[in-house]
């Protein structure tokens, strides 16, 4: 048999990693900036995110008005203040992407309703991302699908097999699947090791990898021990929760990593890639002096 087999993990590329800023600016746009600095230039990620969310068009009256579950995280007396308190507007979100070209980064916002998909996809990012909350809102989905030319990607935390199935119907009646990214996806904040489920990218390859654009890994556990096993598990976009301080106020920083982690998550994973792959010959040009000097053969047995 051949010694140069090929298989998936022969020659692979590195995963594209996504700092996931979210809401971890606290709603002012001078954190942003210098939190899409430190990703680019420290930490070296492919793509910096955020989100966008119009508060009046995504919560009712009575959630808008009803306080925040965990006061302590609250930046406004209700939860719908909260939310707009860590909003940034349209021409901000415009400044961060010309901050991001700057630092020769990538930029994307998760969308969370057909307003803020409108606005952010004004924008020509190479994605939008629809977050777990809403890869069920198929008016959000259809516009998308309808609207914007680039690559589609959805998480699938706190999401049924059935509503899976759906959605993945949807994305292929409207011929966008070969344009999307489904992410694998445990929806908690830090979530346990063992509720991370991580064979599920595998049975995401096995299920759609022929149809879709890339199948990824959207963590919000602690430690980047995880982030490398779901590399060789196939993951092709990894995407993490970033923050400057996890002891600052709100609900993602404990689930985030600060900016030594991440940089670590990009370093090990890009070192992995490259070990990921089968010998391209029986023996390697490293090994040969070693060979040369400690290689012992004995053989006592008559041929015959």
């Amino acid at each position: 048999m051949s010694s140069l087999r090929k298989t998936k993990c022969d020659a692979q590329q590195p995963p594209k990693i996504i700092a996931e800023v979210g809401c971890n600016h606290k709603g002012r746009l001078e954190v942003a900036r210098e939190m899409i600095q430190v990703a680019a230039v420290f930490c070296k990620v492919d793509y910096v995110k955020f989100q966008k969310r119009n508060v009046l068009e995504l919560l009712s009256a009575e959630e808008y008005a009803a306080p925040h579950p965990i006061p302590h995280n609250a930046y406004g007396p209700t939860y719908g203040a909260h939310r707009e308190a860590l909003e940034l507007d349209i021409e901000q979100h415009l400044r961060l992407k010309l901050e991001c070209e700057k630092f020769s980064v990538g930029y994307a916002s998760s969308v969370w309703e057909r307003t803020s998909a409108t606005q952010i996809a004004s924008l020509r990012p190479d994605f939008l991302k629809v977050p777990s909350g809403t890869n069920q809102d198929f008016d959000l989905l259809e516009w998308i699908c309808a609207n914007f030319d680039g690559q589609i990607h959805v998480s699938l935390g706190m999401t049924t097999r059935w509503e899976e199935e759906r959605l993945v119907e949807l994305l292929a009646s409207r011929r966008r699947l070969a344009d999307t990214v489904l992410y694998a996806c445990t929806s908690g904040y830090p979530v346990a090791f063992e509720d991370l489920a991580l064979l599920e990218i595998e049975r995401l390859r096995e299920d759609y990898r022929s149809q879709v654009a890339a199948i990824g890994f959207s963590g919000h556990h602690l430690g980047i021990a995880a982030d490398v096993a779901a590399q060789t598990l196939g993951a092709e976009w990894i995407e993490r929760h970033f923050t400057l301080d996890r002891t600052w106020k709100g609900t993602d920083h404990a689930a985030s990593l600060e900016p030594d982690g991440l940089r670590r998550l990009v370093r090990d994973t890009r070192a992995v890639a490259k070990a990921l792959a089968h010998k391209t010959s029986e023996l390697l040009a490293v090994e040969e002096p070693q060979r040369a000097k400690l290689k012992r053969t004995r053989c006592t047995r008559k041929a015959g």
